[in-house]
C-alpha cells in the first residue's frame, strides 16, 4: 500500500558531508542495506564520479538487491552552455545505472547571477532539459530545488517559474529544500503550500538544521501538502547538520497519524541511529529526542512517583514502540520512588515497605554530597544497593596496589602491581600499560582472572574524568567514570577520591564486581 508519506534518506551522501562523519564503501553498503531492512523509500547513494568512493558504491551496489528502498545517484542540472547528452556529470548519473536519479538546479537568481553567473532563461532550460534527458533514459526524477524558500523570498515569479520547469520537463517530484536552514515553519508552511496550489507535480520537503528548526520545518513542509521527506539518520549533515529522520518517522507515525514506513520497524528505530553511529564511530547522543539514552529518563522523586503509578503521566508514548526504555536516575534528587523502580530494573525485589529502603537511601545521597555521581554509574549502583540488602562481603578485597613511570630515552613505560585477596588466598601481579590506569587495569584483571575466569573478557570502552573543586587546582577532588563492556553488556561504574588512581582503581574494582555479580 503506497504510504501517506515517503521516506528519503540521504545520510551517505549530504550526511557523509558532516564534520567528522567519513564512511568507506564497505560501511556505505551496510548502512544501506540496514536502510532498506528497515523500510525507507529511497536510499541516496552519493554523487557518482564525484570522488572514486562513490564510483565504487555504486558499481557493488548494482550487484545488491534491495528488498522495499529504490537507490538513487544524486547530481546537478547540465552545465551552463553544454548540451546535456555531452555533459559528463549527467552521463555519470545514468552510469550509475539507479532506477531513480535526483539532480539538484538553482532556484535562487542570487545564485544564478552571482554563482551560475547564467542568465535567468538559461537556468531555467538547464533544469528542464537535464529532468527530460533523464525521463527519455527511464529514470524517476527527483529535482531537488535548492534554496527553494530563499528564492521564493528574494523573486517568487522566479522561484515558481523553475519549479514549473522541472514540472513539464517530466519531474516525478519536486522537492522545496530549505538549503541554509534558517527559514522558520510559518514560512515553510506558507510557501510550500502555495507551491502545492500552483503545481500539479508531488512535493517533497528538504530541510537543514542551522537554527534548530530542520525536524519542525519538515514537519511544518508535510502538513502544508509535501508527501515526500528527505533527511539523514541521527540528523548527520554539513554544518549543524541535516532534518533528523529518527525524529521525523516517529513524528509523522506516531504524531501525524500519517503512514510512511512500515509499522512493525518503528520498534527497530533506536536499533537503527545507534547502528549508524557505530559505524560512523560518533558515541550516540543520550539526548537525542526519540532515540536518545535520556529520551525518556525520570530523575526528579515526583515525576518517578507519578511514573510508577501512571507511565503516560510523564511519558509522551510508550518508549517500547519505538524500541527505547524507560530510565530512573539515582542522584541526590531521588526520591523513595526513584530507588524502587531503579532497583527492580537491575534486578532487586525492592518495595516502600523493604526496611533498608531508607539505609540506601540515605547511603546513595551521602555518596552524591561526596562527589559520586550514579546516573552513568548503574554498575556502582547495583554494588551500593547489594551490599545493603544482602549485607555480602565483596568477592575480592585489593589489599594493596603500586604505581610507577619511568622513561627509557624516548619511550615512556608505566608499571603497576596490585595484591588481591579471594577468599583466604593472595594473589600479587605485575602488568605495563600505555598509563597507569591502564597498566592499574591489566594487573587487577591478570589478578583476578585465576579465580574468575568470565572477567577476561571484560575490557574498558571508555574512561571520563571531571574535577569537582576547580578551586584545589592540582589537589582538587577527582570523580572517574568508567564504561565496560564484555561484547554483550555495557555497564558504568564510579570512583570518586583526592588521588586520581585511586579514584580510577576504585571504578575499575566497581566494574569487575558487577560483572560477577550478574553471573
Amino acid at each position: 500500500m503506497k504510504p501517506d508519506v515517503e521516506i528519503y534518506d540521504t545520510t551517505l551522501r549530504d550526511g557523509s558531508q558532516g564534520e567528522g562523519i567519513n564512511f568507506s564503501v564497505m560501511d556505505k553498503l551496510r548502512i544501506a542495506e540496514k536502510l532498506d531492512a528497515f523500510g525507507v523509500h529511497y536510499i541516496e547513494g552519493g554523487w557518482p564520479g564525484s570522488n572514486p568512493k562513490d564510483v565504487e558504491f555504486f558499481a557493488e551496489a548494482k550487484r545488491k538487491k534491495f528488498k522495499h528502498a529504490r537507490l538513487a545517484a544524486f547530481g546537478a542540472t547540465r552545465r551552463k552552455g553544454v548540451a546535456v547528452e555531452k555533459d559528463e556529470q549527467v552521463r555519470l548519473l545514468l552510469e550509475a545505472e539507479t532506477p531513480v536519479v535526483t539532480i539538484v538546479g538553482k532556484t535562487w537568481l542570487l545564485h544564478v547571477k552571482e554563482v551560475l553567473r547564467a542568465t535567468p532563461d538559461e537556468n531555467l532550460a538547464m533544469i528542464a532539459d537535464t529532468v527530460r534527458f533523464l525521463k527519455d533514459h527511464g529514470k524517476f526524477v527527483l529535482y531537488d530545488a535548492e534554496h527553494s524558500f530563499d528564492g521564493f523570498n528574494d523573486e517568487p515569479e522566479y522561484a515558481l517559474a523553475t519549479w514549473h520547469a522541472a514540472e513539464k520537463a517530466g519531474a516525478d517530484f519536486v522537492v522545496l529544500c530549505d538549503t541554509n536552514g534558517g527559514r522558520l515553519p510559518n514560512e515553510i508552511s506558507r510557501i510550500t503550500a502555495l507551491a502545492r496550489e500552483k503545481l500539479k507535480v508531488r512535493l517533497g520537503i528538504h530541510t537543514h538544521d542551522d537554527i534548530g528548526l530542520g525536524v519542525a520545518n519538515a514537519l511544518a513542509g508535510l502538513e502544508a501538502g509535501a508527501t515526500h521527506v528527505q533527511g539523514t539518520i541521527n540528523g548527520y549533515g554539513e554544518r549543524t547538520g541535516n532534518c533528523n529522520l529518527t525524529s521525523v518517522i516517529p513524528n509523522v507515525a506516531l504524531k501525524m497519524k500519517k503512514t510512511c514506513v512500515p509499522p512493525s520497524s518503528l520498534a527497530k528505530l533506536k536499533d537503527l541511529s545507534q547502528f549508524v553511529d557505530e559505524i560512523a564511530n560518533v558515541r550516540p547522543d543520550p539526548r537525542m529526542p526519540w532515540v536518545g539514552s535520556a529520551a525518556f529518563s525520570h530523575k526528579g522523586g515526583q515525576h518517578v512517583n507519578a511514573v510508577q503509578k501512571l507511565a503516560r503521566s510523564y511519558e509522551h508514548i510508550d518508549p517500547s514502540q519505538i524500541g527505547n526504555t524507560r530510565r530512573v536516575l539515582i542522584s541526590d534528587l531521588a526520591g523513595r520512588s526513584n530507588i524502587v523502580m531503579k532497583a527492580h530494573e537491575l534486578g532487586f525485589q525492592l518495595d516502600n515497605d523493604t526496611p533498608e529502603l531508607k539505609e540506601i537511601l540515605s547511603s546513595i545521597k551521602k555518596l552524591e554530597h561526596e562527589g559520586y555521581e550514579f546516573e552513568a554509574a548503574e554498575g556502582s549502583l547495583a554494588l551500593v544497593i547489594r551490599k545493603i540488602l544482602k549485607h555480602e562481603e565483596p568477592p575480592f578485597t585489593i589489599v594493596g596496589y603500586h604505581v610507577s613511570n619511568r622513561r627509557d630515552r624516548s619511550i615512556s613505560v608505566c608499571q603497576a602491581s596490585v595484591k588481591v585477596l579471594v577468599g583466604e588466598e593472595f594473589e600479587h601481579t605485575i602488568a605495563e600499560g600505555d598509563g597507569p590506569v591502564n597498566a592499574l587495569d591489566q594487573a587487577l584483571r591478570a589478578a583476578l582472572v585465576k579465580f574468575f575466569p568470565q572477567l577476561k573478557k571484560v575490557r574498558l570502552a571508555d574512561y571520563k574524568v571531571r574535577i569537582l573543586d576547580t578551586s584545589s587546582g592540582t589537589g582538587a577532588r577527582t570523580r572517574v567514570l568508567i564504561e565496560s563492556t564484555d561484547g554483550k553488556q555495557d555497564w558504568g561504574t564510579v570512583g570518586v577520591h583526592d588521588n586520581i588512581i585511586e579514584a580510577s582503581l576504585q571504578a575499575l574494582a566497581d566494574s569487575l564486581e558487577y560483572r560477577l555479580m550478574k553471573k
